[in-house]
């Protein structure tokens, strides 16, 4: 179908992941389209808190978002990486660190150096004791990266911790800013051309029409458009996954203000923990075959570390995606696209990478099926990959205390997920992608922190004598600890940089 030059663009539903993609296009393509999103205050949004990756630091930049004004505003703390507690064994813990083993630098990586001792009998501390990013969350401490590569300090990154319900307010003043025209009503329709199948307008409970020209899929799980209107597939990955529910509750912060999301290993699933300025976001994600939502509930409750300022609140989930997120003229993004448990918070990196995939091969006059083809296979291979570093949590483990845990640690994993394993065992290889949400180090702390251990190493970890080895790695915790002993408390660092604002 042939376009105007100026794209009529039609966002389908708010919340964090409609103003996100209303506020990058606005943004990003200001002369390309205009946009009107419609969304419904009648319908809420599933917002919890947000334990975010990296990406959104340059997703925000892109936007001109300034970051103290942004986390004042949600109440946010820092995260340097998440930490897992009781997924191996019960009594194991260990943090994914956003950052680098080491210096990060070279040909050969850090933990085939590190494996290289270990065989050899050198009694060494855990790997996240040569990290950065995991030795400064352990100190519940927080201090800017370098921008001298240099220094040590310059091998760690940071993401947020952030409330989620006042997110989505935020972004809305922004896009509106930006031209943004927001619709309030009720979807009750979808209007769509008879020989194209293409969706030429949505109807709202009163009778209104807006019509568009790309429609952008934002309403959740109720997939308003790619599943009800289109009828794309979605592909059901809960033999790999079957955790469907989660039951949800804040408490106030009565514990230390962590730089860093915890998932702490339950019976049937995992608790999460995020701590904002203001509250304490807590979870309890479970398999409903192996426990009911009132025992979830009472276990929550029960480890909950403060005041209990609401009571649970169930959501119910199922792991996938859709076969294709952008069909015919309407694109999917955020839960009506897929959906991956919270375990590593790339709920909202995904999402970003669809906007951003979206603004690179926004259409023109038309749409092109390459174009959409491409922009399928990006999503695509995002959920894909996210998906096997997850069940890499569940299916390296050595618990066989309950049902659940016996499930997932027997249970067939998908051939590309075997493939990486076996690599891995074999010398320490990181199978690796020029694109993914999750670099080596991301990897290698997961397969380690879960006792995936290598039979062997890189053979040019051979080349230094082991002495020489161990004395650098000395020096490197040294040049670690040194650099940790002038950042500031992470509390007191928020106190100084971004207070919650009083409008917050």
């Amino acid at each position: 179908m042939e376009r105007a030059e100026r794209q009529r663009v039609v966002v389908v539903g708010g919340g964090t992941s409609g103003w996100m993609t209303a506020a990058a296009l606005a943004k990003l393509l200001p002369g390309r389209c205009t946009v009107d999103l419609v969304e419904s205050e009648a319908i809420g949004i599933i917002g919890v808190g947000e334990a975010t990756l990296p990406h959104i630091r340059a997703f925000n930049e892109r936007l001109g978002i300034a970051e103290a004004e942004f986390m004042a505003a949600t109440r946010a703390t820092f995260k340097l990486g998440i930490e897992f507690r009781d997924w191996a064994r019960i009594g194991d813990s260990y943090i994914h660190p956003f950052g680098t083993f080491g210096r990060g630098s070279g040909e050969v990586q850090f933990h085939h150096y590190y494996m290289r001792l270990l065989h050899a009998g050198v009694v060494l501390p855990p790997i996240e004791a040569f990290s950065m990013a995991c030795s400064l969350a352990r100190a519940n401490r927080f201090g800017a990266p370098s921008a001298d590569p240099r220094q040590i300090a310059s091998t760690f990154g940071y993401a947020y911790q952030f409330d989620a319900v006042a997110f989505a307010p935020y972004l809305r003043r922004l896009s509106e800013g930006l031209g943004v025209r927001r619709t309030e009503g009720r979807i009750v329709d979808v209007a769509r051309d008879p020989l194209g199948g293409d969706v030429t307008a949505v109807v709202l409970e009163d009778g209104r029409r807006v019509e568009g020209d790309l429609f952008v899929d934002c309403s959740g799980f109720v997939a308003l458009l790619i599943g009800k209107a289109m009828g794309e597939p979605f592909d059901d990955w809960s033999r790999w996954l079957p955790a469907d529910r989660a039951v949800a509750m804040p408490c106030r912060t009565a514990t230390a203000v962590t730089p860093y999301t915890s998932a702490i290993a339950m019976p049937s699933g995992w608790r999460w923990r995020i701590p904002l300025q203001h509250r304490t976001g807590n979870g309890y994600v479970f398999a409903s075959d192996f426990l009911d939502q009132g025992a979830a509930a009472d276990a929550l409750v029960a480890a909950v570390e403060g005041t209990l300022l609401a009571e649970p609140r169930v959501l119910r989930f199922k792991a996938g995606r859709r076969a294709r997120s952008w069909v015919n003229n309407v694109v999917a993004i955020g839960l009506a696209s897929g959906f991956l448990e919270p375990l590593e918070s790339t709920s909202l990196y995904l999402v970003q990478q669809a906007i951003t995939a979206l603004v690179e091969l926004f259409p023109e006059r038309h749409i092109g099926a390459a174009d959409r083809d491409e922009f399928n296979r990006l999503v695509n291979m995002e959920y894909d990959r996210v998906r096997d570093f997850l069940i890499l949590h569940y299916h390296a483990t050595k618990r066989d205390d309950s049902p659940f845990w016996a499930y997932v640690r027997n249970m067939e994993i998908p051939d590309s997920l075997a493939e990486k394993m076996a690599l891995f065992r074999r010398r320490g290889r990181v199978v690796k992608y020029r694109e993914g949400a999750f670099l080596d180090a991301s990897w290698v702390s997961v397969y380690l922190g879960q006792r995936v251990l290598p039979d062997g190493h890189d053979p040019r970890a051979d080349g230094p004598e082991a002495e020489i080895l161990a004395a650098g790695m000395r020096r490197l915790r040294g040049e670690i600890e040194a650099a940790i002993s002038g950042m500031a408390d992470h509390r007191d660092f928020l106190a100084g940089y971004c207070p919650m604002s009083a409008a917050a």
